[in-house]
Order: C-alpha cells, then structure tokens, then sequence
C-alpha cells in the first residue's frame, strides 16, 4: 500500500495551504521583481515609507524565495517525504521529518512578514487579515494530532520502505 493513500485529510489541506502561498507568493514576487515600482499589482511607489527599500525589488526578492519557493518545497517535501541532509540540519525536531518542521518555520515567516509589513506602512488591511489567518492556518494544521503523527520520522521510514 502507497503511503499516499494513508494521508489524512489534515495532511492534504496541510498541503493545499502550502500551495496555496507558494504559488501566489511565487506570481507576486515576480511581478515586483518584474516591475519593482509596483505598477503592475497597482502599488503605489509612495507607500514604501523605509528608507532601506526604495521600490520593491528587494521585498518581491524575499517575497519570491521566502514566501515562495520556500512553501512549494515543503509541500514537496511533505507530498514526497524525501530525505534532504541540508534541510535535516536545520530540522530543531529530530522525531519529525524535515518538511513538517519547515511548515512550522514558513507559518513563523508568514505571520513576521505580515506583522512586519503592516509596520512598515502603518496600516492593516483585509489582505493583511487574511494572510496572517493563512499563517496561524498553517501552524493550526501542522501540529494537529494526525498531522503530526504522519511526520514523524519512524512512520516515515517505515512507509517509504512499504512503497519500494
């Protein structure tokens, strides 16, 4: 039996949330790197109040990596439950396979970049809302019981060997 077929529902939109972000993350940042006046989202230029960016190619650069790329290969890494050594060493629980740790460390991101954001231009809006309820989404589903149990290293192990 494929460990496929043995995800829960929580597993699944643990993914589907991971998606969700990196996709979107990976169009918006491109477009601000594309276009870092941000004409193409109809950004005003004037909104960016921080000296450190003039535009916004360096927040569309991290949204890009951190918000987006960042999300897709977790939800790679939790569909596949590969091995990856370099992920492994910054992995703080070692029970657990790498991606549900990085779920963890991608929620934490989210909610610092939206807090972070909404600093910046001293405004919140419904967007604003809404991505830190992705965020605590995301941290919600990631330490849910069965979400939990999926990921950990012993059942991961012993479910790849079934697969092969």
């Amino acid at each position: 039996m494929k460990a496929a077929s043995k995800r829960t529902f929580s597993v699944w939109l643990l993914i589907g949330l991971h998606l969700f972000l990196g996709i979107g993350a990976v169009f918006g940042g491109a477009v601000l790197v594309i276009e870092p006046s941000g004409s193409l989202l109809g950004m005003p230029p004037d909104i960016m109040q921080i000296e450190l960016f003039p535009n916004y190619l360096i927040p569309g650069i991290i949204l890009l990596v951190f918000m987006g790329i960042f999300p897709l290969v977790v939800a790679w890494g939790l569909m596949t439950r590969r091995e990856c050594k370099w992920a492994d060493r910054l992995n703080v629980f070692k029970k657990s396979h790498w991606s549900w740790a990085y779920s963890l460390y991608i929620s934490i991101i989210l909610i610092i970049w939206i807090s972070v954001e909404t600093y910046i231009l001293n405004a919140v809006a419904l967007v604003h809302l809404f991505y830190i309820g992705l965020g605590l989404a995301i941290q919600i589903v990631t330490v849910l019981p069965q979400v939990n149990e999926a990921y950990l290293k012993e059942r991961v192990e012993n479910e790849v060997k079934i697969e092969n």
